[in-house]
């Protein structure tokens, strides 16, 4: 496989000058070996390389020390997915995938980060404003003249590190242009003067590591201290059930046949918001987007059904409630929003005791990724007295209820689509294909924490992994066709079927690129 590379652009990567290096397609040989092999560490893949039979033959009697294989790691970082990229479409050509089906799921990986060296944007916040309230108080203490100049910033709500130290550059500046104090009164109050100006050039310094925290922290809660690119999750794997947050990343997969066809990694823990910009990456790396995408209820949102839905994907998406809908003894509570009746025609609900819900309005509301909701309001006309109030709500005044019927409409496709013969098909498959990946990942083959700082390097770290994780299931599927017989594989076709839709409607997709075969 690694002989069958391109590899002219990790040429570029030497200098033409100075001692001749390792040739990169031994060191991917052996690096990519020992990652099939749960070997994870330079030091460990250097050691085999001295004393393992496989990897003296793979290297060719070289022995590169681990230093030379970290370096050759760090070197190929932007490189290595486009190798992992040239085996998927390898693998697509020779039938054991097509690409045309995206069975995607998520999972938390535990970071190299000190679990306790954590920044919470909540508590920053809070500082922050704290220290604000006592920069204001210090500032009402200014002379006049200086309270003048910056009557406009105190007014104004904040103040930037750079104002502050101005400030007090000009109060300092002030006190030297004044005559020196004769009386004992006027040194106390020169003392005074001069331990506010550096209380207020300290408070400079505390508000400047602030914003510099909310700046590192960018849309996130929380980040390490160590390692600044990690968010603290909650892990799955929770050795002492407190439910302890640890630094770490969402790994993202998407899988077919239990290869790994795509990966990302994201820095937020919910699913939710990873899900549009995974596509565009298996876009970015394929030049086509999946023809059917299966996931769980974690994706379930109205702005990716509608994604899938302008991107021409049929959307096997589960919502939040499909699997309550689907037991035999479901019934619905009959004060939710979703078990009252509607009459469409005149547009109003009926709430339990009979009482119409006529609509009222509309409002809008915005997801963390800025897309835009629109939800129907409806109101009862007098709740008061009523004898079912306390179950069915205990808010002060009439019920009022939100409808979004675009979700609504998603859902109702995602549910014919969940409970198709093909849609049943795909739920049994989804169990069997990135759930038994990932269990392979963290237990098979010990992947259960990063080992490098910063998030290109864990993308590059999972990038070798990716690689030798498809290469060791070509192995296994190779050996169990031998043990049948020697069938191989039929090539799927890589064909993609678009939904046409009208262009005025489409948000994601505007111009949506033609995929070919």
């Amino acid at each position: 496989m690694v002989d069958a590379l391109k590899l002219e652009d990790f040429k570029k990567l030497y200098r033409e000058r100075g001692r001749s290096p390792y040739h990169p397609k031994m060191m991917l040989k052996a690096i990519i070996y020992g990652y099939m092999n749960n070997l994870y560490s330079c030091r460990k893949i250097e050691e085999a390389l001295k004393r393992d039979i496989h990897f003296i033959w793979l290297a060719g009697y070289e022995k590169p020390d681990f230093n030379t294989i970290n370096r050759f790691r760090n070197r190929v970082k932007e490189d290595i997915n486009r190798v992992f990229t040239e085996l998927v479409l390898w693998l697509a050509q020779s039938g054991y995938i097509t690409l045309d089906v995206e069975y995607i799921d998520g999972t938390k990986i535990e970071s190299k980060a000190n679990k306790f060296t954590f920044v919470w944007r909540k508590s920053t916040e809070s500082n922050r404003d704290r220290l604000m309230r006592k920069i204001k108080a210090l500032l009402q203490q200014i002379d006049e003249s200086i309270a003048q100049e910056n009557a406009e910033q105190e007014g104004g709500q904040t103040f930037t590190p750079s104002d502050l130290r101005n400030i007090a550059a000009n109060w300092k500046r002030h006190l030297e242009e004044d005559p020196a104090p004769k009386t004992e009164e006027e040194k106390k109050q020169r003392k005074e003067h001069r331990k506010k100006i550096k209380q207020l050039e300290a408070h400079a310094d505390k508000l400047d590591e602030y914003d510099e925290k909310l700046r590192i922290m960018g849309d996130r809660n929380s980040y390490s201290k160590t390692v600044q690119d990690a968010t603290f999750m909650h892990m799955k794997e929770d050795a002492m059930n407190d439910g302890m947050t640890k630094p770490g990343y969402n790994l993202q997969i998407a899988t077919e046949n239990q290869f790994i066809v795509d990966f990302g990694l994201f820095q937020n823990p919910g699913d939710t918001l990873t899900m549009i910009p995974f596509y565009k990456s298996f876009l970015s790396r394929y030049g086509k987007l999946p023809q059917v995408g299966v996931a769980d209820s974690g994706y379930g949102s109205e702005e990716n059904y509608r994604f899938m839905e302008e991107a021409g994907i049929e959307a096997f998406v589960k919502y939040n409630w499909f699997h309550r809908e689907q037991r035999k003894n479901y019934e619905p509570d009959p004060f939710s929003q979703q078990a009252f009746y509607y009459n469409a025609s005149e547009d109003y609900y009926v709430c339990p005791m009979g009482q119409h819900m006529e609509r009222i309005g509309t409002v809008t509301s915005h997801t963390e990724s800025g897309y835009e909701t629109e939800s129907v309001r409806y109101k009862a006309q007098r709740c008061e007295g009523c004898p079912l109030r306390g179950c069915c709500h205990k808010a002060q005044g009439d019920r009022i209820i939100e409808v979004n019927y675009r979700l609504a409409e998603y859902r109702r496709k995602a549910r014919e689509r969940l409970t198709s013969e093909e849609g049943l098909e795909h739920r049994k498959r989804r169990c069997i294909e990135p759930e038994a990946v990932f269990g392979q990942i963290k237990y098979d083959m010990a992947y259960k924490r990063f080992r490098h700082v910063g998030l290109d390097k864990v993308k590059m770290d999972f990038a070798f992994f990716a690689i030798g994780f498809n290469l060791k299931k070509l192995c296994s599927k190779m050996a169990k066709q031998a043990r049948n017989g020697g069938n191989t594989p039929q090539s799927g076709l890589l064909c993609l079927v678009f939904r046409i839709i009208r262009p005025e409607i489409r948000i994601f997709w505007p111009d949506c690129p033609k995929m070919a075969a």
